[in-house]
């Protein structure tokens, strides 16, 4: 699905124009695996498991970096890791974003249909305007992509865009 959408080309072009309008950026990383993470836990998710499995975005691995293209910048803020799916539970995203000022969030990443969706939802419930960007998220599956944006997503996001839509909102700072 990611080269589906042009994922890669859409994120760069989003964080490109977010920097150089002058918005946040903040990036909300996964929980990086460590053996043992997990191990003890009474009721680990099935990704958690799968994770530990497959040592998926293990620290100090290549699946466990930055990728070239979205390494945090000067000014940008880095939340706290995030365990399961929502970038909101557990870290210091809310605080982050009220401690700036911001009450609309844009949500671009992997993938649409857990981690984008959880926080956005959960950004929802938190009183935030909340921007899903369809070609700007990926997800395993058709399927799951369009249960994300075209299912679950009019249930919560206040705007549903594509990159060169929003684009054209930034210009005119109105997302």
């Amino acid at each position: 699905m990611a080269e589906e959408v042009q994922l890669h080309k859409h994120l760069s072009q989003l964080l490109s124009a977010a920097r150089k309008g002058g918005y946040q950026v903040f990036f909300s990383p996964h929980r990086r695996w460590r053996p043992g993470d997990y191990d003890t836990w009474k009721y680990p998710n099935p990704s958690q498991i799968g994770s530990g499995r497959r040592q998926m975005l293990a620290a100090g691995t290549w699946g466990g970096d930055w990728h070239p293209g979205y390494v945090p910048g000067d000014g940008d803020v880095v939340v706290q890791q995030h365990w399961a799916q929502s970038g909101f539970a557990n870290t210091d995203l809310d605080l982050q974003l009220k401690q700036h000022g911001i009450d609309k969030i844009i949500l671009i990443g992997m993938l649409a249909n857990t981690c984008i969706e959880s926080t956005a939802r959960y950004g929802m419930e938190l009183g935030y305007h909340v921007t899903l960007v369809t070609d700007a998220t990926a997800a395993m599956s058709q399927e799951a992509m369009h249960a994300a944006h075209e299912v679950n997503g009019p249930s919560y996001a206040h705007n549903i865009v594509t990159t060169a839509k929003l684009l054209a909102l930034l210009q005119e700072e109105r997302c």
